[in-house]
């Protein structure tokens, strides 16, 4: 398991690294990783992914931030499934962003005992963005770095990207995320009050509340969702996004999971919702019964989704 490091130099074997904000980590992602390890190893040296704890946009332009596909601890720890050796994490400040490419590269070297830089396929760093790969390599050289680009990610699910993975979530395409991501788009949240109108018409509902506002939810509608009850144990579910038009309260925007064959208490609790599929967009009904006509045969599809969860 990757030995996770934070904005303090500590004591490191001497590493080949790569460095990214790895948000989702996907596809493309775990290609560079494995490039990575592979370019460490012919090299003698350790591996290491350098990553941000927070997004540079969210730093650099707070007023108009990015919601993330994943919060940090998901992030490690789907890095350091990957068998990587060190997991730096810096904490990304406006001093960070002054630097140039080479100021970083040195930063790098002196106080992460980095020898190797692989950079990605399409990734650049330092504040001069507009220098080409020669250019990197050129510093390293002058800095006593052996610097290489990556080989581009030419997969099944190519092209692979963060912003791809984002664009497909906000539009809804929760499964075609899924295929670029290699793993569900989910969240975990917890259980909160809410005004438990589907308990009244046979369809209780979780309110899942977010640790925060800069985790992206998918496009509002309904969804197949599976769900990580707080034992560990998984079940289907159905979760509605949006503000709840047919009752028109006015209480905003809200993640409501039903949760097939399921009758507990979960206030308070944390669970987790993985995205299966989109099964149709929220829309107003012309009353309770419409509602609860359709709720049931939202549940129907969704039992025949999750099947497999």
């Amino acid at each position: 398991m990757a030995e996770i490091l934070g904005n303090v130099p500590g004591r490191m074997e001497e590493v080949a690294a790569t460095i990214g904000m790895f948000d989702g980590v996907h596809r493309g992602h775990l290609w560079l990783i494995e490039q990575l390890r592979r370019f460490a190893a012919a090299r003698g040296l350790h591996s290491a992914v350098v990553t941000f704890a927070c997004h540079p946009r969210n730093v650099l332009r707070p007023g108009d931030p990015l919601c993330l596909i994943t919060p940090l601890g998901d992030r490690l720890r789907r890095i350091a499934a990957t068998g990587v050796d060190y997991i730096v994490v810096m904490d990304f400040t406006t001093e960070l962003s002054r630097l140039d490419s080479r100021g970083f590269m040195r930063l790098l070297r002196d106080d992460y005992s980095t020898r190797a830089v692989l950079m990605g396929f399409n990734h650049r760093f330092g504040h001069n963005r507009n220098e080409q790969p020669a250019d990197y390599i050129a510093h390293g050289r002058e800095l006593g770095l052996d610097v290489e680009r990556a080989e581009e990610y030419l997969g099944d699910f190519a092209p692979v990207s963060s912003s791809i993975v984002r664009r497909q979530l906000e539009a809804g395409d929760v499964a075609g995320a899924a295929h670029k991501l290699g793993w569900r788009y989910g969240f975990t949240g917890s259980v909160e009050h809410g005004f438990a109108r589907g308990r009244k018409i046979g369809f209780p509902t979780a309110n899942v509340v977010l640790p925060s506002p800069l985790l992206l939810v998918p496009r509002d509608g309904v969804y197949a969702v599976a769900v990580t009850l707080p034992d560990g144990s998984r079940r289907g579910g159905m979760a509605n996004i949006g503000s709840r038009p047919t009752f028109a309260d006015g209480a905003g925007r809200s993640i409501e999971v039903h949760i097939i064959d399921f009758d507990g208490d979960l206030y308070g609790r944390r669970i987790r919702v993985d995205f299966i599929a989109r099964l149709r967009d929220e829309r107003p009904m012309s009353g309770i019964e419409e509602l609860r006509t359709q709720l049931t045969a939202d549940l129907a599809a969704t039992r025949a989704l999750s099947r497999e969860l």
